[in-house]
């Protein structure tokens, strides 16, 4: 089998069309009754998926209260919008610092992404799938990408050639395992 290599544009260039497509899309009434989550690609169509199980839910609004309980400034975010370089994907739980959060200005979707991104696997994630995820975000400016499993097992990667860290290096005291209460 051949192997593919699909060239995406730098992600500078592709967010112009990423913040105006989003713009328009929140703007679709019709589209505002549609359940589920969406996301686009790098040509601006829409890319849905299913609401996720309940217990993603509740270990997104886990991770949530925690980075809010211990960061100090910045802002948490759920199904946070970020301009990729194949489209605008939506963090699971996001982490803003005051900085990130002024170059967002009044924009609905981030121009470059917030420095800790959080994504909450689903039994159907594929590895693949997942590992272009923490390329795009770090190529949008992610300083760390975080990973729970579905026990609630944490994993924290650095932009590369960071790697995986033992430890978050902009949240040290966040748990490696979240327990659901």
């Amino acid at each position: 089998m051949a192997t593919l290599t699909i060239t995406l544009p730098p992600q500078s260039v592709q967010t112009a069309l990423n913040l105006r497509r989003w713009d328009e899309l929140l703007a679709d009434t019709e589209l505002a009754k549609v359940q589920g989550r969406i996301e686009t690609d790098r040509h601006g169509h829409i890319l849905m998926s299913p609401p996720p199980a309940a217990r993603h839910g509740s270990f997104q609004s886990e991770i949530a209260y925690l980075l809010r309980t211990l960061t100090g400034e910045g802002r948490v975010l759920t199904e946070c919008p970020i301009s990729t370089a194949d489209g605008v994907r939506a963090a699971d739980v996001a982490w803003a610092s005051p900085e990130c959060l002024r170059a967002l200005g009044n924009r609905s979707c981030f121009p470059r992404a917030p420095e800790v991104c959080v994504e909450i696997l689903s039994p159907g994630n594929l590895a693949a799938e997942i590992q272009e995820k923490l390329a795009l975000y770090f190529d949008a400016g992610a300083r760390e990408v975080w990973l729970c499993d579905a026990a609630g097992a944490m994993q924290f990667v650095a932009c590369p050639p960071g790697g995986v860290l033992a430890a978050s290096e902009v949240c040290p005291s966040f748990p490696r395992q979240v327990e659901l209460r």
